[in-house]
């Protein structure tokens, strides 16, 4: 059964994530929460370049996805999962629980270190909110977040199944909530205490640094209310706020040249207080 899951692993995620991706692009082309201040011809061929490279790179340059891991890390009996016997079924819950804890603490970690904010904040300095913003990291940080990951993964001792249910939900959700979605109004206030929607995720987009260093979450909405790091709407509404980073405004900046070099330009910070 491993080795089946380790097969269809690139196929189920890319089904996925192209399925997520296209319903996402649909339903905010035409329910668009947002105007949009530049075309997406100018913006998506640059964003969805550099998600292509990051996934190039992570093929060259690490000898297994976190799937592949964890069957490494199940087969040596490591991890709090692989010593505790505990039902299958409250495993991948708890363990999706876990890991999706970690990837909030993980978020906060690159916001609040300098050397790592370098290299998130090319995510931030988007000048529109849109799907192909879920995808649109820089290269080292991705790598370093594997890194983050293949970590917990060891420790909590998640299974494959797990592994590829809770990376197969992260990306779905990441692309879901930096989508510009308009939601209706009931429909969003429900979604929002089981998953983070795009109006909760938006405010972290925010310029406004106590707007950005809020509302962490990916994937579940709890974690931030639970560390008091919860802001439930932008000071100038949806609509009105201004998206991206102070210092990186140039549309020239969306290029994929200048994204790349981005975390060796600037000052470290580049955010308005």
């Amino acid at each position: 059964m491993t080795s089946d899951l380790l097969k269809s692993e690139p196929v189920i995620r890319l089904a996925c994530s192209l399925g997520v991706f296209t319903l996402m692009t649909l339903l905010e082309t035409l329910h668009p929460k947002r105007e949009r201040s530049f075309p997406r011809s100018q913006r998506w061929p640059n964003n969805l370049g550099v998600t292509l490279l990051d996934s190039l790179l992570a093929r060259i340059v690490l000898p297994t996805s976190a799937v592949g891991f964890a069957v490494v890390v199940e087969s040596h009996g490591l991890g709090f999962f692989n010593r505790v016997g505990l039902p299958a079924w409250l495993e991948i819950v708890v363990a999706v629980i876990l890991l999706d804890l970690a990837i909030y603490g993980q978020h906060v970690l690159f916001h609040f270190a300098p050397v790592l904010w370098r290299f998130h904040r090319m995510h931030h300095a988007d000048l529109d909110l849109d799907v192909t913003t879920g995808t649109r990291f820089h290269p080292i940080e991705i790598l370093l977040s594997f890194g983050i990951k293949f970590v917990v993964v060891a420790a909590v001792g998640a299974s494959p199944l797990s592994v590829l249910i809770f990376e197969v939900l992260l990306n779905a959700t990441s692309l879901f909530n930096h989508s510009n979605l308009r939601l209706p109004r009931g429909l969003e206030r429900l979604l929002r205490g089981f998953v983070v929607t795009p109006d909760m995720h938006r405010v972290h987009h925010s310029i406004l640094s106590r707007e950005t260093n809020s509302n962490f979450g990916f994937n579940l909405p709890w974690w931030d209310r639970l560390f008091r790091t919860y802001r439930p709407q932008p000071e100038a509404g949806h609509e009105g706020m201004t998206i991206g980073i102070d210092g990186f405004r140039d549309p020239k900046e969306l290029h994929v040249d200048r994204m790349l070099t981005q975390p060796f330009r600037g000052d470290g910070s580049s955010r308005k207080k």
